[in-house]
């Protein structure tokens, strides 16, 4: 599995963000062909101090090549160009390989 990853800094408008974002930006997401699944929240916190981000978005796709080809759709390409239109603070993109968690072997080696 891969997954990309979408950090939101504060925007100048946090309720504008909120109201286009699931209005008009998330239908945008649904659209675009090869996620397997996508979840966000607006509810970043950090442990001891305030979270350097407004919201989050994640979404998973089979592989690195499933990711791209999403990425560089019709569909993914009209949802990236849409950012602008509620991201006022900046969005930081990552993507990963996921790595299986199951096997804790090497951790519980003494």
């Amino acid at each position: 599995m891969h997954k990309l990853v979408v950090l939101y800094s504060e925007p100048v408008d946090p309720g504008h963000f909120r109201d286009y974002y699931v209005t008009n930006h998330l239908p945008l997401v649904r659209d675009i062909p090869g996620v397997r699944a996508w979840r966000y929240s607006f509810d970043v916190a950090a442990a001891d101090e305030k979270a350097p981000y407004f919201a989050i978005f994640e979404a998973e796709y089979a592989d690195a090549d499933a990711m791209t080809a999403a990425r560089n759709s019709p569909e993914g390409r009209r949802a990236a160009a849409d950012v602008a239109n509620y991201a006022t603070g900046g969005a930081i993109i990552i993507d990963y390989p996921v790595q299986d968690g199951t096997d804790c072997s090497p951790w519980s080696r003494g």
